[in-house]
Order: structure tokens, then sequence, then C-alpha cells
């Protein structure tokens, strides 16, 4: 296996332009990605545009096939891909909650795309009259696998609660509880000084007295919108809105000038759901009391710079001022954690340094209602980006330098020299990934390394890069599986037309 500093252009020789690899595939011709298009819209996997976000098949997969078909207009200004765009759009946006009359936790069917599968969610406990009295609540993913179960505790008014949840083998028990207040027992006092419990539980009093009657009852994850699913979205759509703004040809064509205008306004009202989480320091927070494992918190920075795609192409399109300063404060957050090593690379981490996510914090500190502590101050979530989350960073960056927002010339070598001097390595002669930003964490799982074109966007100012991720695809024969698969082949044509 080469290492990072030991990677370079004569290791992957056979990657150059128009070279097939062992799968038969031209990972660089139009050809096999229509192929791909058809293939993945054919097989109805998971992230087609008529499928909901409720478990995340926008957000994390027809997201991408949105991008891809910019990327390949981009590539080859066929009006083709501006058609397939337009197709899939109109039936993602068919399913805003707004349009399918569905809410969210808090009861208000809004124009963007509700999630359960990343939520926090709990269930309500009632006692034997019936009357809601215990509020059991999980904060961990995958919550609707789990189920609570009571039974008798040693004396009247006294009960067991278990909490299982057997897709994560993962049980939290409590036992003889009660929900008398003065008692050393009194099941919120109990729970809460056992957090974090492998299901990291809290529970809500709801009657003051009662015991909760016994049995076994799931848990539900509460509907939420998230800024990140919402950025992921609508990033193409406001990309649409710009090609059609920037283009006198696009422009007299009536269909994309309609288009262009309804997809504007879609656009303005999805991102305009966040508006509370936003904070003018450049990033979104989840505010406390939001059903999601960390609320109260700093989001991580590729879940801000999410919604910062569609800033920036709005700011581009319509040049208004708002999104121009966003993109700019978004930007200059990110730049802060922006550290060249030692290799002239950039490496930054997974949450800001700035957060309380990083850092740490207590009960005491009363930051989270859904996970009332984390870590061990001053440390806590300080991992490097990965490989996959970081594809959201370096587009983010990448938008913003080319609508000369934000970041220079330096920023975009450093952020390719992170793929060529951290990330880029072979292992037994095969090109693959390291999975974090500075070259740690070991060979990266394929959901990782499958990831590499997705920095394409700043392969421009190292051509190295374009070499290493064909190298990967070519490799390992990738097929069409996924929607990602799509938007990475979109971004191979998309440099190799460049050059």
């Amino acid at each position: 296996m080469l290492t990072r500093r030991q990677f370079g252009l004569g290791a992957l020789a056979m990657g150059a332009l128009g070279f097939t690899g062992a799968a038969g595939y031209d990972y660089t011709s139009r050809e096999t990605f229509d192929l791909f298009d058809r293939a993945f819209h054919d097989s109805g996997a998971t992230g087609q545009p008529s499928h909901t976000n409720e478990l995340g098949a926008l957000g994390w997969g027809q997201s991408y096939v949105l991008a891809a078909f910019v990327r390949m207009y981009e590539a080859y200004k066929d009006t083709h891909y501006l058609d397939r765009l337009i197709t899939n759009i109109d039936l993602v946006l068919a399913g805003r909650d707004s349009v399918r009359g569905v809410s969210d936790y808090r009861g208000l069917s809004l124009p963007s795309w509700r999630n359960t599968s990343y939520s926090a969610g709990g269930v309500t406990l009632l006692d034997a009259e019936g009357r809601p009295v215990l509020e059991v609540r999980s904060a961990l993913t995958n919550v609707s696998d789990a189920v609570a179960t009571v039974t008798a505790g040693s004396a009247e008014g006294r009960f067991t609660l278990v909490v299982n949840n057997q897709r994560k083998k993962r049980v939290s028990t409590f036992t003889d509880l009660t929900m008398d207040q003065t008692s050393p027992d009194y099941a919120v006092r109990r729970v809460l000084a056992a957090y974090p419990s492998p299901n990291m539980v809290t529970v809500k009093d709801l009657s003051g007295g009662s015991a909760p009657a016994p049995g076994t009852f799931q848990l539900a994850a509460a509907p939420v919108l998230f800024s990140v699913h919402t950025g992921m979205i609508t990033y193409p759509m406001a990309s649409f809105v710009r090609l059609v703004h920037h283009s006198p040809r696009l422009r007299a064509d009536p269909r994309y000038r309609a288009k262009a205008a309804e997809y504007l306004t879609a656009v303005r009202q999805a991102v305009a759901v966040h508006e509370r989480e936003w904070r003018d320091g450049g990033y979104f927070v989840w505010p406390k009391h939001m059903p999601v494992p960390y609320d109260g918190t700093e989001q991580p920075h590729n879940q801000t710079l999410g919604l910062g795609l569609t800033y920036a192409e709005l700011a581009a399109a319509t040049g208004e001022q708002v999104y121009r300063d966003r993109t700019r404060r978004l930007a200059a957050a990110f730049a802060r954690d922006l550290t060249a090593d030692a290799d002239d690379a950039y490496v930054w981490p997974y949450w800001p340094t700035s957060g309380k996510m990083y850092t740490g914090y207590t009960q005491a500190d009363d930051v989270s209602e859904w996970t009332p502590s984390y870590g061990r101050p001053p440390v806590g979530a300080q991992q490097r980006e990965d490989l996959s989350h970081a594809g959201i960073d370096i587009e983010f960056a990448a938008v913003a330098h080319r609508w000369g927002l934000a970041f220079r010339g330096h920023d975009m070598v450093r952020l390719a020299r992170t793929y060529t001097r951290n990330l880029a390595t072979t292992d037994n002669g095969v090109a693959t990934t390291f999975l974090y930003v500075d070259g740690g964490g070991g060979l990266a799982p394929a959901g990782q390394y499958l990831q590499a074109p997705r920095f394409m966007p700043v392969a421009p100012w190292e051509p190295a890069l374009f070499t290493h991720a064909r190298q990967v695809y070519d490799d390992h024969a990738v097929e069409s599986q996924m929607g990602s698969t799509l938007l990475c082949v979109a971004y191979l044509n998309w440099f190799a037309r460049r050059s």
C-alpha cells in the first residue's frame, strides 16, 4: 500500500483519459452516464424522484441525481440533461410536506421534505386509567426500532422500564422507578442520572404522580425538517435557476423561463423553513427542544454548508444581498476551521471547533433536552471530517469561489491537496482512499472511497486528483448502484470535458 506521501501520478499512469476500466465502462463518457441513468431509474432503487424523504431517500439519494444532470449539462451543453432535470424536480416538488398534506413534529405542513430516520423520538405511556403519565424518549438513530417495556416493581407505585433497540443491539434498563417526585427513585431523576444510557434515554413527567401501566410500547421517530436535506435537494434546483438566468439562449425558451420562475419560488420557500436555525455567525443550529439527537447545539460543517450550497447558487442567480451575505458568513465560519498541515493541504473537523459538540458539555450546562450531556469537557466530538461528508464542504467552497463570494486560489489548491496528499492511496495496487481528510482512520470503506469524484470541483487546481478518482472507479469496476454514483460519473465527465 502506498502512503499518502508516496502517492503520485506515476503510480496511476493507466488512469489517463480514454482508458476503459475492468467493467468495460469509460467513466468519462456520456454513454456510460446515460446507461447508468437508465439503469438507476429503472431499478426502483432507493432515491427515486417519486420517493419521500422519510428515510432520507431524497436528501441522500435523489439530490445527487439532480446535481448530476446539472453537471452533465455544464459538460455537454445538451438540453437533454435539463429536460431530465425538470422531470425529476417536478416529481420531487410533488413530495413536499405541504403538497402531501403531512406535518412535522410541531404539526406544521411546510414546503420542504420531512425525515424520520435521523430524528429522535419516543412514546407516551398511559396509566391504568388511560391518562398520559410518562414520555419515554430515545435520541439514538433508528428510534422507531425501539420498544419500551414496563413491568411491575417491588411495591405498589413502582415499575421497571426497559428500552430495547434490537436493530442497534442496545438495551437500557431502569429498575424500581417511581413517579413520586420526592423519592430518590423518581423516574425523571434516575433516568437522567444514568445518562448516557445505551439508548440515550430520557423521560418526561406528564402527570405528577401516577405510574405507567404494564405493557410493551413501540417508540416512534418524530418527523423533522433537516436543513441539510433541504439544502441538498434545493441546490440543483437553484443551479437550474442560475443556468437559465445566465443564458440568453435558455431564457429565450418559454418553458425553461417558466420553470426557472417556478423553481425559484419553491427554493425560496424551502430555505425559509430554516430561518429559526440560522445564526449570523455563519452557521445553523438545532434549536433546543427540537427532537433531534443534539438539539441545542451547532450543526456540523457539512450540514450547515448543505444549505449554504443553495444560498450560493441563489446569490449567483439573483444577485440578492441576503444570499450573498449568508454565503460569505458561512464561508468565513468554515474557513476558521481550515488548517494547513505539513503537506500544505487543508484539514478540518467534522464539528465546528467553536461549537458545544466539539468542546463537550455537561448536564449542568443545560444545553440540550434530548442529549443532556456529551463528552468530557473540554473534549467532545473532535474527529476529522470524513471523505463523503467532505464532498459537501468541497462543493460549497468551490461554488462560493466560482461566484467570487469567498475563498481564493490558494484555498482551492490546498483543498485539492487534501485529496491528493492526504486521502489518495492504493491497496495492493488498487486505487482507494483513507477515511479522514487528514489521512487518518485507515483505509476507507466502499461507502467512502466510491465518493472520491465528489472532490472534482477542486480538481482544476490539482489534475492528479482526477487521475486518482478516475482510477478508483476503473479499479473497482463501479456499476450504477445509487444516486451518488451518477453524480460521481457526471463529475468525471465534467472534468474530462474541461481538459
